[in-house]
């Protein structure tokens, strides 16, 4: 269905493509497929691209950049936003950070205190075997996973997503609640549920939003035109933010629907 919807609207005017990481351009915290990677390389001949994920940017080198193998006049092309826009990388001979919004130590306590205090109020409690810590502090972002953050590295992609599906199946509800409950305790902080099982915490005003003002000002382009894809457009999700910037979204269940935008855009 994604296509007949897609080929109706013009995009021959955007310039900049932005892409969530995690269920749209991979499978959560799985590597770059050829496929896709051959189609962004082509997307960046013809337009410039930016990647606004929750991951750490260790993590966008390990799923990514790994696996996205171009010279560097492709590379100047795309640009990498980390930790839901609270880091910013550009190519220049090699990726640069050109900001990062680090959690201070007490902000950092205050949010760990506030998990403590959610999962009580909810009664929830960590069942199943997990893999990996269930806590990942990415400087700029707290993340929190219930199955761990190792689950894809320790049993594969296949059998890793497949787990993470079925959590998201059966509890997506209490994640949302815990996100919610979350959101209350933490009024100076930004609380969203991304991938399949994972809840962010960065900086009051630091999210997806925050990342395509800095792609105008950085980039010097106007938000009419800029396409924005990705999976968690709904509320609460880490993408939706973007829908605040008045920017053209296009919302995806996984990486072959943004295949299918990706060879219209090529058109």
């Amino acid at each position: 269905m994604i296509v007949p919807e897609i080929s109706q609207r013009n995009l021959s005017k955007k310039t900049v493509i932005i892409f969530d990481l995690d269920g749209t351009l991979t499978e959560s915290k799985s590597k770059l497929e050829k496929d896709m990677a051959e189609s962004l390389g082509r997307l960046l001949n013809k337009k410039r691209a930016a990647i606004i994920g929750g991951g750490s940017y260790a993590q966008f080198e390990k799923q990514f950049l790994a696996h996205f193998l171009y010279p560097a006049g492709l590379l100047k092309n795309l640009f990498l936003f980390p930790t839901s826009g609270a880091r910013f990388y550009r190519y220049d001979d090699e990726w640069r950070e050109i900001y990062s919004h680090i959690l201070s130590q007490e902000e950092k306590e205050n949010i760990f205190d506030a998990f403590e205090k959610a999962f009580r109020i909810l009664s929830y409690e960590h069942t199943g075997e997990s893999y990996g810590e269930l806590f990942e502090d990415r400087g700029t972002q707290i993340s929190f996973s219930p199955l761990g953050q190792c689950v894809v590295a320790v049993l594969g992609a296949e059998r890793g997503v497949a787990l993470k599906q079925k959590w998201n199946a059966e509890h997506d509800t209490t994640r949302k609640n815990l996100a919610r409950v979350l959101q209350e305790m933490l009024p100076d902080f930004e609380v969203r549920v991304g991938g399949l099982t994972t809840i962010d915490v960065t900086k009051k005003g630091i999210d997806k939003g925050y990342g395509i003002r800095q792609i105008e000002k950085n980039l010097q382009v106007p938000k009419s035109e800029m396409l924005f894809v990705g999976d968690a457009l709904y509320e609460g999700g880490n993408d939706h933010p973007v829908l605040k910037e008045g920017v053209e979204t296009i919302a995806v269940s996984g990486p072959e629907d943004t295949k299918k935008i990706i060879k219209i855009l090529l058109l």
